[in-house]
């Protein structure tokens, strides 16, 4: 008898029914995760009154229990380009998990990753090799260590306010102080601000720089590198030797109206891209570290050090044809020129509104990666009621928009960054015109209320206790 005939036979769905799993203990979602994850999650979800129960989902909207429709402008952190469910994404996942492929033998060449790689850098002509890991934090692992090794350099340059990731490695080129608090010792690298090429230059001159790693737009606050600064960055790296790392995680594919975001400069070139979020489709996580032949080359030296850098469920079959259908989508929907689009008609109806409410300080950004800021009224009796909130903490009016954006009006948003009155905006790169004027429809009752003294204050109150209870 042969090993495949003594192997025993598929033994079809057995007695695992998902569909009854759900119905049964469904309604304990809370509950359970009180119970055995982060238990902190669900408390503030009651808090501010996002304890929703959601049943289904489809492109840039969900329903809950009671069968509400909701604008989804949060886009899972990114994650979900082209909204959920995509059609095209999910017939993908159908074929490659009925292909029953060899998949991850881990010795062999299995045709999905060189197919993938050779579809991402038709985007970045001037990269040639790819790395595939799970989650962007891993896609900015791999840049590091590329850069380090590579230079033979033991330091990073990162930007003040900058987000790369919560690992080990990517924490340690974190700008938030908050995500790094209590996590030391981390790796030995230093800050520098955000478009200060005299402060990149100081460092640089030490010799021991293996690379700047920038996000071309920062996602804690929606703060853009200032014109012409990424392109003087690179000529100042290459000088000294050093390589620039672009971490498009939550820019790349299409969310700021390019592919990558440091498209929007002319001659910014970096040795290194970091991708994730978009590219998984919203299903199977994927990250890649897009890089020059060079580099890659010189990480890989030898047979001998084939697997000094790897990833046990990199390149899996199924991430691979998500990531094949999202860019296939992308292209032949024209998912890129639309985000352009429709992120010039928010930003533009919103910045109308700076006029209106002495509230609304700012609206910045690119594509549909947008940030509306919040600052001092100039009327005395909002001062009053903005100073009792920034004496507790600051950010809690961004916050007080976003609760009511959500319980009166059913559209999911998020605060920007922790202590900040920013509210970032990265819907779905498949909103149209009508979710644009529903947004701002919704944002414009909201901000009416809150320069009339309604509700919004009332549950600013709320905040302010809860504020100064957690100190």
């Amino acid at each position: 008898m042969t090993t495949a005939e003594s192997a025993p036979a598929p033994s079809g769905t057995g007695d695992f029914d998902l569909g009854a799993l759900l119905a049964e203990r469904g309604a304990e979602r809370y509950e359970l995760h009180s119970r055995y994850l982060n238990h902190q999650l669900p408390r503030m979800l009651h808090t501010i009154g996002f304890d929703k129960v959601y049943e289904r989902a489809e492109g840039a909207h969900f329903w809950d229990a009671d069968g509400n429709d909701h604008l989804d402008m949060l886009a899972g952190f990114g994650v979900m380009g082209l909204g959920r469910h995509h059609p095209v994404v999910r017939k993908a996942l159908h074929d490659v998990l009925d292909a029953s492929l060899a998949d991850l033998t881990r010795f062999d060449c299995q045709p999905l990753p060189g197919l993938l790689a050779e579809r991402l850098l038709a985007h970045s002509p001037h990269l040639d090799r790819v790395f595939f890991g799970n989650s962007g934090t891993e896609a900015v692992e791999g840049a590091l260590k590329f850069a380090r090794f590579a230079t033979g350099r033991p330091r990073v340059l990162y930007c003040e306010h900058a987000f790369h990731g919560l690992t080990t490695g990517s924490l340690s080129v974190n700008g938030e102080s908050g995500f790094r608090d209590g996590f030391a010792p981390l790796l030995p690298d230093t800050a520098v601000p955000l478009g200060d090429l005299d402060a990149l230059e100081r460092e640089l001159r030490r010799q021991d720089v293996a690379a700047l790693i920038v996000e071309p737009i920062q996602g804690k606050g929606v703060h853009e590198s200032p014109p012409g600064y990424l392109r003087a960055a690179q000529e100042l790296l290459h000088r000294h030797k050093a390589l620039l790392i672009a971490d498009e995680v939550q820019t790349g594919l299409g969310r700021t109206g390019d592919f990558y975001a440091y498209q929007h400069e002319q001659g910014v070139e970096p040795d290194l891209v970091c991708v994730a979020k978009a590219l998984s489709g919203g299903y199977v996580p994927v990250g890649a570290t897009l890089g020059k032949d060079w580099i890659f080359k010189k990480v890989y030296s030898s047979m001998d050090r084939v697997l000094v850098h790897s990833a046990s469920f990199g390149a899996n079959a199924q991430a691979m044809a998500a990531g094949l259908a999202v860019l296939s989508v992308m292209e032949k929907e024209g998912t890129v020129a639309h985000a352009r689009r429709t992120g010039d008609l928010l930003r533009t109806r919103l910045a109308a509104l700076t006029d209106r409410y002495e509230l609304l300080a700012d609206v910045r950004g690119r594509g549909l990666m947008i940030g509306i800021e919040f600052g001092r009224p100039r009327s005395l009796r909002l001062r009053s009621r903005w100073a009792m909130l920034q004496a507790a903490r600051k950010g809690l009016f961004a916050q007080m928009v976003v609760v009511p954006l959500l319980q009166r009006h059913r559209i999911l948003t998020q605060v920007s960054g922790d202590h900040m009155e920013v509210i970032k905006l990265i819907p779905p790169l498949v909103i149209d015109e009508e979710d644009v004027q529903r947004f701002v429809d919704a944002f414009t009752a909201v901000m009416d209320d809150a320069h009339d003294g309604g509700l919004v204050w009332e549950f600013g109150r709320t905040l302010v206790k809860q504020a100064v209870a957690d100190r």
